[in-house]
């Protein structure tokens, strides 16, 4: 028999990370015997939980505390369409023992394409040319000394699965690229070709450093600002990771300083900024609105992969994206 299976999320995150297809192949392996479920739905009848065997989920999951589990006394298996399960864990469902997997590989695709982009913008220094042309209406002043993408330097700050993504696709440059993990092994440098470095290092030598640390307790505020004090003429700053990481304030500082560095910022912290932020009017800060993960269609990525780790389970096959409690805890 099939596995009795419910969809809970939020019906527009539904939307964006099940589609037709998906949706499809999910009705060929499960019985998904109700429509759409959210957590106010679930809230109003939690009856419905009673014969769930298998939760397809994403942005907007429900908690997984003590209440509903013993509404959901058969559940097995929960399949995450998106990141972070974070924000529905709890001591409970891991002492239950009930099966959990995440996309976050799938969304780190996009994040570390975006970055790749953001990377070789940066070391030709286009931010810059871009602001100057359009203040003064003109090339003439746009026109100078660039790191560009033959033999300078990139590092990598934290070799996650986003970092090592964006060191293979790296690789294809000439480029020098350093990284700083703490973590991480001198096999996996030599895999990914990186040269592990300290923290000060990476930002002293670097002409474009690229932050993808997740966001910790222990991480908050991690780059001060001595690091980005201590940056190259002309370098640049990248987060795509998040803007707690950042003393932002110290950030705001070091920029208004040092006109010759450049901040691409896709994530702050609080996000937005507030409306006096000075992030807003400084020249060199380059502001997207946390763009870089999965956006429009490919947050069906996310959905697939959720359908392949189904797939391993009702085979018996070891998961690729199964999370423990002790990776759920260091993860962003």
């Amino acid at each position: 028999m099939k596995p009795k299976t419910l969809y809970i999320l939020n019906e527009g995150s539904f939307e964006k990370i099940y589609g037709p297809e998906e949706q499809a192949a999910i009705a060929e392996m499960c019985d998904v015997y109700a429509p759409v479920q959210t957590r106010q739905s679930i809230a109003e009848n939690p009856a419905i939980l009673k014969d769930v065997e298998f939760i397809f989920s994403g942005w907007g999951g429900p908690l997984f505390d003590k209440a509903f589990l013993d509404n959901a006394p058969n559940l097995r298996a929960v399949f995450y369409g998106a990141g972070s399960i974070r924000a529905m864990m709890t001591p409970e469902f891991w002492a239950r023992g009930i099966t959990i997997t995440s996309s976050w590989c799938a969304n780190a695709v996009p994040v570390s394409e975006v970055t790749l982009a953001e990377i070789l913008l940066s070391l030709k220094l286009a931010w810059r040319r871009i602001f100057t042309i359009k203040r003064e209406k003109s090339y003439a002043n746009a026109r100078y000394d660039c790191p560009g993408i033959y033999k300078s330097m990139v590092a990598l700050i934290s070799l996650g699965m986003i970092g090592r993504k964006v060191a293979k696709l790296l690789q294809q440059f000439d480029l020098k690229v350093i990284a700083y993990d703490p973590f991480a092994k001198q096999a996996d440098a030599e895999e990914l070709g990186v040269e592990l470095v300290s923290l000060a290092d990476a930002f002293k030598r670097a002409d474009v450093v690229s932050l993808h640390t997740p966001w910790l307790k222990e991480t908050e505020k991690m780059i001060t600002e001595a690091h980005l004090r201590s940056m190259k003429q002309n370098a640049t700053f990248i987060n795509t990771s998040r803007g707690a990481i950042v003393d932002e304030p110290a950030l705001y500082k070091v920029l208004a300083e040092r006109p010759d560095l450049t901040a691409v910022l896709d994530v702050t912290y609080p996000e937005p900024p507030p409306a006096d932020s000075p992030l807003y009017t400084l020249e060199n800060v380059v502001l997207t609105p946390h763009i870089a993960g999965s956006l429009s269609g490919e947050c069906r990525r996310m959905g697939q992969y959720a359908i392949d780790e189904c797939k391993r389970y009702l085979k018996g096959e070891k998961l690729l994206y199964k999370v423990t409690q002790e990776m759920a805890e260091k993860m962003a």
